[in-house]
């Protein structure tokens, strides 16, 4: 926590010496997502993670459907992006052999609320720079164990790009209270990004992810993770309207502290969706005279 407030105290007098901005105001639902995946699913050494509290990797090599809800309430202001969003995923299969019982795994399952403030403290012509403050909360469906973690952070990002959406690297603090008798407070430094592309009219590209390096722990956690990563790739046809179609590829990494091997899981298949920004803000109307 003291390297957090370490961290705030420098990038916050950049902001009350920065220059004057012109007024700009918008207020945005982006629903970035509303959809589901098919795809087929193969592990990278499960047997060493049947106790992480990571679903993904607990998962069999598979097919399946996955449903995800992205959707994110964009405020700016002058210099500043205020995001909040809510990630929603979840996948999981039944398998019924004739001469076996049935088996159910789930090869997703993630719920992630975030609060971003983002200072444009340097504002080019074709993006922004400048410090980025996250409050995040992860849980689970149905996780065993459930997974909850609490993870504030602060550091740089590089935004509202026509292609770079978000470019950030951030220091992490993270509180893990997955194991009620076992929290543990844990630093690291992330770094992400969110990428959209129109590749021509209809056709567009999405890529999104992070890497998240673990730097210390408060005890010893076996299924701690010493890092975390991933990335996913999305094609989006326009079928109609705002409803699209295209192939996927989504792949996790990590290693916890207890494995010898690093665990992974990556899934690809195609997509349906549905994408829209809803421009929230009340146009004024012309005065009569």
């Amino acid at each position: 926590m003291k390297k957090i407030i370490l961290l705030l105290s420098i990038l916050l007098p950049m902001v009350s010496f920065a220059d004057d901005a012109p007024k700009e105001t918008k207020f945005n639902l982006n629903v970035r997502r509303i959809g589901f995946d098919w795809s087929n699913t193969s592990m990278g050494n499960p047997g060493e993670y049947q106790n992480s509290p990571v679903a993904a990797l607990k998962a069999t090599s598979q097919e399946n459907i996955k449903g995800v809800f992205d959707v994110a309430l964009e405020y700016g202001f002058e210099r500043f992006k205020w995001d909040n969003a809510i990630f929603m995923e979840y996948g999981k299969q039944t398998l019924k052999p004739y001469d076996e019982e049935k088996t159910v795994d789930e090869s997703a399952d993630k719920i992630l609320l975030s609060s971003d403030l983002a200072y444009a403290w340097l504002d080019f012509d074709y993006f922004k720079l400048g410090p980025i403050m996250r409050a995040q909360y992860e849980t689970e469906f149905v996780g065993d164990p459930r997974r909850k973690v609490i993870r504030p952070n602060a550091g740089f990002s590089l935004f509202d790009n026509a292609i770079i959406k978000s470019l950030y690297l951030v220091g992490v603090y993270e509180y893990d209270f997955t194991y009620d008798e076992e929290k543990v407070n844990k630093s690291a430094f992330e770094a992400g990004w969110r990428l959209a592309y129109e590749i021509r009219e209809g056709v567009k590209f999405a890529s999104d992810g992070y890497y998240r390096k673990y730097l210390s722990y408060s005890q010893y956690v076996g299924e701690d993770l010493r890092y975390d990563f991933m990335a996913n790739v999305r094609f989006d046809t326009n079928l109609w309207g705002d409803f699209t179609f295209g192939p996927y590829v989504q792949y996790r990494q990590i290693h916890s502290r207890q494995a010898e091997n690093k665990g992974s899981n990556t899934s690809v298949g195609v997509s349906f969706s549905y994408i829209h920004n809803f421009d929230l803000m009340r146009k004024s109307e012309p005065k009569s005279e």
